[in-house]
């Protein structure tokens, strides 16, 4: 056999925070391959992208979820303890959990019905200019909370949403927005695992089968119900992924403004179109960089041969922009979908393979859905965009259009 090639010794980790999205898609650009190898952290990493890549990163004998998220973005992101920490039996008995509350068609009919009040609730009080992505994180985050049992008074939604996109928006950067992400995070679960403890001991009252209800009386695989700080994790697992749908409202916003002639198509309310442009707007912006494990031993994949215990990337912005998966990847073409099976390990921005027993999220169909109704109410309100600098930067994760949006309502 020939001899593994030395392992690159350059860190390329400052190079993630000055190239952002455009780092392992470059990166595999200038090898002229698919399969990078890199260094991060110290630690040796490999980047891959493809559809049979993904395939492989989905293979628990070759990468694993234990230990293998950084501790910045556990501390902010995900939290610590939850569910994307685990593997094997422990993982499936967790996972169970979301896969009830978050894969169940009457359920997620329900949330979306309650975003679409609470949009509707919201926009008869807008006059004049808002910020699209501040509103949309408000809408969301009220009709989550109601959605999953969690009691909120209206006070406190401006907050709360602050909060969870807090913690969204600081989980790969430095400095300040890092900072807010960790004491929203600490904040947040320490209110949860508060409500938690009440609906233990009967002093809070939570709707039966909710998630409250169900996080609280959850057991882990070894038979034990999940410790306060634990189940406050998951909570916020059910709310923050749906609350991180702004983002994606705020993307259909810039999409719409580049690409006006679809308007009147989501107008319309065809609901095939606008799952669609909910699938196109998903691929074509940059949400999620890349997912990571770790290699569990020794592994090997497209002629590498990938020590034990490496950081393993799988590159979701250059699999979205990926040519032979997206014929003109860097066109803006929501029909591309009309029409189109999607491959398990194709349209990966929440993952890939089966979301029942795998590491995909299995919220991603509640994301589709309130998006798809999210973007028709977007486009039928009455409103303009004013003058504003609609730029997105890629070296900024998670990206953003630099104006978040404004819009001008009309009374």
């Amino acid at each position: 056999m020939p001899l593994p090639r030395p392992w690159p010794h350059l860190d390329e980790s400052p190079r993630i925070l000055t190239r952002g999205y455009g780092w392992l898609p470059d990166r595999r650009r200038e090898l002229g391959r698919r399969t990078v190898p890199t260094r991060l952290m110290g630690r040796p990493a490999i980047g891959l992208e493809g559809r049979e890549a993904a395939r492989w990163f989905y293979d628990e004998d070759h990468v694993r979820r234990a230990g293998a998220l950084p501790e910045p973005v556990a501390g902010t992101l995900f939290g610590k303890g939850g569910v994307h920490h685990l593997d094997g039996e422990a993982h499936r008995v967790r996972k169970a959990l979301f896969v009830r509350l978050l894969m169940d068609d009457a359920a997620i009919a329900d949330l979306v019905r309650r975003v679409e009040q609470a949009w509707d609730d919201a926009a008869a009080g807008w006059t004049g200019r808002i910020v699209l992505f501040d509103e949309a994180s408000r809408v969301l985050a009220r009709a989550s909370c109601g959605w999953a049992g969690i009691p909120l008074a209206d006070a406190d939604v401006p907050a709360l949403a602050r909060d969870l996109t807090a913690m969204v928006d600081g989980f790969l950067s430095g400095g300040v927005r890092h900072v807010r992400a960790r004491r929203a995070r600490g904040r947040r679960e320490r209110w949860l695992a508060g409500l938690v403890e009440g609906v233990r001991a009967g002093t809070v009252s939570v709707p039966p089968g909710s998630a409250v209800d169900a996080v609280a009386r959850h057991r882990d695989a070894d038979h034990t119900q999940l410790p306060p700080t634990i189940a406050a994790v998951e909570l916020i697992n059910v709310i923050r992924p749906t609350v991180a749908i702004c983002w994606f409202l705020a993307f259909s916003g810039h999409a719409l403004a580049h690409w006006p002639a679809y308007r009147e198509r989501l107008r319309a309310g065809d609901a095939k179109f606008a799952e669609a442009w909910a699938h196109e707007v998903r691929r074509f912006y940059p949400f999620v960089p890349f997912l990571g494990g770790k290699a569990p031993g020794p592994v090997e994949r497209d002629g590498e041969r990938i020590p034990e215990g490496a950081m393993v990337l799988l590159d979701v912005y250059g699999q979205g922009h990926d040519g032979e998966l997206w014929g003109d990847p860097y066109a803006f073409r929501p029909e591309r979908f009309l029409g189109r099976d999607i491959g398990p390990f194709e349209l990966i921005p929440q993952g890939g393979g089966d979301p029942r027993t795998g590491h995909r999220c299995p919220g991603e169909q509640i994301v589709v859905d309130v998006l798809a109704a999210l973007a028709v109410r977007l486009a039928r309100l009455d409103a303009v965009l004013p003058e504003q600098d609609l730029a997105i930067s890629l070296r900024r994760i998670p990206a953003l259009p630099r104006s978040r949006i404004l819009l001008d309502v009309s009374s």
